[in-house]
């Protein structure tokens, strides 16, 4: 799972793209900005990733798949 908490975009969108490198069929985020959860969601769709968003307190948990 990518921690990408206190992260500001792009840094959390460069940080799934290195691990959709890595290992492409499954991504958990989480992350604490809105604009991130934007970000993500704009290079899931763009990527062929289902996305699903589930909220964890002040944060969110973003799970890509392929």
């Amino acid at each position: 799972m990518i921690d990408a908490r206190g992260q500001l975009c792009p840094m959390p969108v460069i940080m799934v793209q290195k691990a959709a490198k890595e290992n492409p069929a499954e991504i958990q985020v989480l992350v604490d900005d809105p604009c991130a959860v934007d970000n993500i969601t704009r290079f899931a769709g763009n990527n062929g990733y289902q996305i699903t968003s589930a909220p964890q307190g002040e944060d969110y948990l973003l799970i890509l798949r392929k």
